[in-house]
């Protein structure tokens, strides 16, 4: 029986644990954060170590999900010193994984690799088969971004098939939209668009705002590239927005922002790309978020370019983001940067032809 024929479960957070498990999936950040702040204290001044690495893997994901990315390095590892302490394996393996997550929202993709390695392996011996698919999706996910899709496809595929078997909706939510995502960017636009459809079917069955919100993205995204439908793209972006608003959702926000400026600046109206792209960059910017800030950045070159900049400058900049995205490790959106140079006639970008260590590397 496939999922649209059953009932889909509640979408759960197993990232808020202990005395936080009673936190919904849609609560907004901020109140994860002061909620997850008061049992963390609670919890150290009664020296329950397994409570406080618990308490401060909610702790360190709100911190994370809102942008406060040095307040989120600091709390994983406190959370994971408290689980070693008390000698939970589960608990040491959450807080790898938010770790991991954190490293890949910094651009640190060979320590998101090596953190959530170790937390998928302390999840399987320790029992636990949800950090264990976490923390596997989490590696899945770092390889997608970084275009490494026959690498990682059959294990997206594999973790939606493991999701649905066990009746998890946000998990299963997260792999339609990585699927989507890969088909999306080799072309597949009738595929990608069926299959974000259907994580956002599945995330509203499900009462995960979070997840249908970055499906929208993903549905604007598809009718704006494939169908030239600039209106149904932005009002799904714009109902997508609202939700990021209101759960506090800095980085979705950010990208939904960007979106937007990418539907704009394929229908020509390249004025309001650049003021898409230039508030998404300062979003970016303020979590320091290097793979957003460099998308970014493009497209606010992109726009520039189009409103009649100098090619000069706008070659530089395309030069210095592909540094930037070799640097990172990001093969699509460096091949973004390639197209970009093509499409507005700005090339050979300096040091293009003696670039030949960066294309060793790649």
């Amino acid at each position: 029986m496939t999922l649209q024929q059953r009932p889909t479960d509640k979408a759960f957070a197993p990232e808020y644990q202990g005395a936080l498990g009673s936190l919904s999936v849609n609560s907004s950040l901020t109140d994860v954060l002061a909620k997850g702040l008061e049992e963390l204290r609670a919890a150290e001044r009664a020296g329950r170590p397994g409570d406080v690495a618990r308490c401060g893997l909610a702790v360190a994901e709100a911190y994370r999900r809102l942008g406060r990315v040095t307040d989120a390095d600091r709390a994983w590892k406190a959370s994971y010193r408290a689980a070693r302490s008390a000698g939970d394996t589960g608990a040491m393996a959450w807080a790898l994984w938010s770790g991991g997550t954190l490293a890949r929202q910094k651009g640190s993709l060979a320590l998101a690799y090596r953190l959530l390695g170790l937390a998928a392996g302390l999840g399987e011996r320790g029992g636990d088969v949800v950090v264990r698919g976490y923390s596997l999706a989490g590696l899945a996910e770092t390889g997608r971004i970084q275009g490494d899709y026959q690498a990682v496809g059959e294990l997206h595929e594999q973790l939606l098939a493991e999701a649905r078997r066990r009746g998890e909706a946000r998990h299963t939510v997260w792999a339609l939209e990585g699927i989507a995502q890969m088909h999306r960017n080799t072309g597949s636009y009738d595929r990608a668009l069926a299959l974000f459809e259907e994580a956002a079917d599945t995330a509203a069955r499900a009462d995960d705002r979070r997840g249908r919100a970055w499906a929208l993205r993903g549905i604007a995204d598809v009718v704006s590239v494939r169908d030239g439908d600039v209106d149904r793209a932005l009002a799904l972006l714009a109902e997508a927005e609202s939700v990021c608003r209101e759960m506090k959702l800095s980085s979705a926000l950010a990208y939904n922002h960007k979106m937007r400026g990418n539907v704009r600046y394929r229908a020509a109206r390249y004025a309001r790309a650049r003021d898409d792209y230039a508030l998404a960059l300062a979003e970016f910017r303020e979590m320091a978020e290097p793979r957003g800030t460099a998308l970014a950045r493009l497209g606010l070159a992109k726009s520039l370019a189009r409103l009649g900049r100098d090619p000069a400058e706008t070659a530089a900049e395309l030069a210095d983001l592909r540094e930037t995205l070799d640097r990172i490790g990001l093969r699509h959106a460096r091949d973004m940067v390639d197209r970009a140079t093509e499409e507005l006639g700005v090339g050979p970008l300096p040091a293009e032809d003696t670039d030949a260590e960066g294309a060793a590397a790649r």
